[in-house]
């Protein structure tokens, strides 16, 4: 809710009394937010250390680091106030810690098959941004750009102890954020509803965030300070984020994961660009749930399926002028060597919700069309 930051301090104290706060970003350093944060923490006789990570998708070396800090400083506690990435990193160091050994070992494809065992520190994630919905979620993402991956290591015991999401700390984000971080909430709603493993609780939530993120993600980046769009798309981010927990997401993600490794293109981007594709992919085998989507924009449900599908799609070409998104990968860097690469790395678990399987060369075909 609006003003929730104030109760950090009593919410800390209830956890502990010497926390490493890991912030992501360096305007929250010149902004109040972290001065304020760090006030309620001094007035609830919080120790705190403060971590500044740098601007990019989590990296192995940026996880073992953050660690190596938390044991130096002793602490019994983790804040990560920032994106997706301060949130991931606060994540895997909470495990870290009482756990042991390097985060590499941990990643699930890639890793020893170590596994989260004994409890985490106690963790507190503050989004500063709409999209991710990590805060709600038990895995955490982590890449490497020398290897080419991105995996997560994912455990129960992970989940954050407290998500404190309050509106007005996303008011400073800056329109290009506003619009990659939105568009990645609006595709994990997308994802979630229709993916294999969708359920109606899981459903109801992710129309709740469709109708929030529709009529205020072009608000919100037209106007920073509108706090009611910034409300519904902190409501969005985290019924996404629900969503995907329990239901799992698609190819978009699991084509994403492989763009963020090996080409460097930042997640919420990746997912824009693919989204289109991909549901006009889905949608020639399974129309249903993607003309459901289509009504609820449109606010009529008696379109037929495809005239539905059809206006899902335009809405979001529509969208895409408006908030200024890239359309080809060529526009990122990508080039047509590097479409095998992209399409092995996107075996993740996110392809296994897809709700209509894609093989290798379906995934090149779509990544080639949008070249």
């Amino acid at each position: 809710g609006i003003d929730s930051i104030k109760e950090m301090g009593t919410l800390a104290r209830q956890y502990g009394t010497n926390f490493l706060v890991i912030s992501g970003s360096r305007t929250l350093r010149k902004s109040v937010v972290l001065d304020s944060i760090c006030e309620k923490l001094t007035e609830n006789k919080v120790k705190y250390y403060i971590h500044e990570i740098a601007a990019r998708e989590p990296q192995l070396e940026d996880v073992d680091t953050v660690v190596q800090l938390a044991l130096e400083h002793q602490c019994d506690g983790i804040i990560s106030i920032g994106g997706g990435s301060a949130i991931d990193i606060g994540k895997a160091v909470s495990g870290l810690v009482t756990n042991g050994g390097r985060i590499i070992d941990y990643l699930e494809g890639v890793g020893t098959g170590k596994t989260i065992q004994k409890d985490t520190l106690p963790f507190i994630a503050v989004p500063t941004t709409a999209g991710t919905g990590s805060e709600v979620t038990k895995n955490a993402v982590i890449c490497s750009s020398k290897e080419g991956f991105k995996k997560s290591i994912r455990s129960e015991k992970l989940i954050p102890d407290v998500a404190l999401i309050d509106p007005r700390l996303s008011v400073s984000l800056p329109p290009k954020q506003t619009a990659y971080s939105g568009l990645d909430a609006l595709t994990q709603l997308i994802e979630g509803y229709v993916t294999k493993k969708a359920n109606p609780i899981t459903d109801a939530l992710a129309v709740y965030g469709l109708k929030k993120a529709s009529r205020s993600l072009e608000r919100a980046y037209k106007d920073g300070e509108d706090i009611k769009a910034r409300e519904d798309m902190a409501l969005a981010s985290l019924m996404s984020g629900l969503v995907l927990a329990n239901a799992g997401l698609g190819a978009v993600h699991g084509i994403a994961a492989s763009l963020g490794a090996n080409c460097g293109i930042g997640h919420g981007l990746a997912c824009a660009v693919l989204l289109p594709s991909v549901i006009e992919y889905n949608s020639k085998k399974l129309p249903d749930k993607y003309a459901h989507i289509g009504c609820l924009i449109a606010g009529a449900y008696t379109m037929k399926e495809q005239q539905a599908v059809q206006y899902l799609l335009n809405w979001l070409n529509d969208l895409y002028i408006t908030l200024n998104i890239p359309r080809r990968l060529s526009d990122l860097g990508v080039t047509k060597e590097k479409i095998e690469v992209i399409a092995q790395g996107s075996k993740g678990s996110s392809m296994s919700g897809n709700p209509v399987d894609m093989t290798e060369e379906d995934v090149k075909a779509i990544l080639n069309e949008l070249l």
